[in-house]
């Protein structure tokens, strides 16, 4: 088992993570319903959420050890703490995902009032494992701050802690952007499904679950990857997580069925739009920096002459 973590460690912690959450899940609202009815979504919300937590944290510490020891955890508490990086990163991480979801529902907006935040509705927002009530703006402000953050520090312990840097090693930002996404869709599967209740409406089951777990996930995930890349923290990683879970709670709108699906896939076309602009960016420098070695070394030839 050793053997077989250390030559795929990245296939490993994907599959300890799911494993772990899902069963952790099932252990929870076993043998009620799923979907489960509104009055169980809220009434288990706060186990099951713990529960998903379980999987990246524990599978990520765990992987880390048993693929390179102490001393792959020392350089794991490093970036942990890694949190002096430039202003422009800080930025990036706090504010792509409110900025983003904004630009979404201004689009939104024009052709529907429906799609106002839930914060300003008093609706109910569908979270990631069961409804949130707005009627309280400050405890519902709270509410989301304190999901966000718990969402972005225990599952960063494993995706941008494992997943990520492991990647970026042998592939490219765009693959492992994508790569890492639709794991991280994959593992959001039971729990979305356990808690959609009466958020899919009159679409089909599938095509809810296909929009919600991969649609805007990957895009967003490709954001983290470059910000991850440029700084190396884990800490920044966490608070770009911790953005993207409460500005979803914060500004989403308290839509269900159709108007969801098309709010999920406008919040992805506009992810999308700002990978594609830093993918070319990250090309572009690459080809610059090449051509500087290139000509260094042409430089360097005509001295030696």
């Amino acid at each position: 088992m050793k053997a077989f973590i250390q030559r795929h460690p990245v296939a490993s912690y994907f599959l300890l993570a799911i494993v772990i959450s899902w069963a952790g899940i099932i252990a929870i609202v076993f043998p009620g319903p799923i979907p489960a009815s509104p009055a169980d979504a809220q009434r288990l919300f706060v186990p099951v959420y713990l529960a998903m937590l379980l999987g990246p944290s524990v599978a990520g510490l765990t992987i880390t050890a048993i693929d390179g020891g102490a001393a792959a955890l020392r350089a794991y508490r490093e970036r942990l703490l890694a949190w002096r990086v430039g202003v422009g990163w800080y930025v990036a991480a706090l504010l792509t995902a409110p900025v983003t979801i904004t630009l979404t529902l201004l689009i939104l907006s024009a052709a529907s009032p429906q799609f106002v935040p839930a914060l300003l509705s008093g609706e109910v927002f569908q979270g990631p494992a069961g409804p949130i009530h707005a009627a309280s703006r400050t405890g519902f402000l709270l509410s989301a701050l304190a999901v966000g953050v718990g969402a972005g520090f225990f599952e960063e312990l494993g995706w941008t802690g494992v997943a990520v840097p492991r990647m970026l090693t042998r592939h490219g930002l765009l693959a492992t952007g994508v790569g890492v996404g639709l794991v991280w869709g994959a593992w959001h599967f039971l729990a979305i499904y356990w808690g959609s209740g009466d958020a899919i409406g009159a679409v089909a089951v599938p095509l809810y679950l296909l929009v919600a777990l991969f649609s805007f996930l990957p895009p967003y995930r490709i954001l983290m990857a470059w910000v991850y890349r440029h700084t190396r923290s884990l800490f920044i990683g966490i608070l770009m997580h911790a953005s993207l879970t409460s500005s979803m709670l914060m500004l989403g709108p308290a839509v269900s069925g159709r108007e969801l699906l098309i709010y999920d896939l406008t919040l992805a076309a506009t992810f999308w739009v700002a990978a594609t602009v830093v993918l070319a960016l990250e090309a572009r420098r690459t080809r610059k920096s090449a051509i500087r070695v290139r000509i260094d070394l042409e430089l360097a030839g005509t001295t030696m002459r």
